[in-house]
């Protein structure tokens, strides 16, 4: 089984690709050919893909049984002990010295909760009682 995905290509790459495969979703393209199929098929896409990326999953004899290939994609395969996994980049932040580091007060009252500071006169904190005059 082969199995191409393309993002951001032209539709004349499109039209081409569904001549020998079947698009399941928008640039998801599905089907069974042969070795000598699949590499003419994937030079067409690198040479139309144009600005738009590709991925090539197909089968191969292994422990896997799968292999990739891609194109100006920014996610790539990487062979670990005999296994085939995809590398995908990592977007390290740098540091910046004027953020402070820790807490904020507001992150500190969310977690430890308002406090009601206790009345400095001495004087109970508690509801206050309506002086109203009683019915008679």
């Amino acid at each position: 089984m082969t199995v191409i995905i393309l993002t951001a290509c032209p539709e004349g790459l499109r039209g081409h690709l569904t001549q020998w495969l079947l698009e399941i979703s928008a640039g998801v393209y599905v089907g069974h050919v042969n070795s000598r199929i699949r590499h003419r098929l994937w030079a067409k896409v690198v040479e139309m893909a144009g600005p738009g990326r590709a991925l090539l999953v197909y089968q191969q004899p292994g422990e896997q049984r799968l292999s990739f290939k891609v194109h100006d994609h920014h996610w790539e395969p990487v062979d670990y002990d005999g296994i085939t996994l995809m590398r995908r980049p990592t977007d390290r932040k740098s540091y910046n010295p004027a953020v402070p580091s820790g807490w904020s007060k507001a992150s500190k009252r969310r977690r430890f909760g308002r406090r009601v500071p206790e009345a400095r006169d001495g004087a109970s904190t508690g509801p206050k009682q309506s002086e109203g005059k009683s019915g008679s």
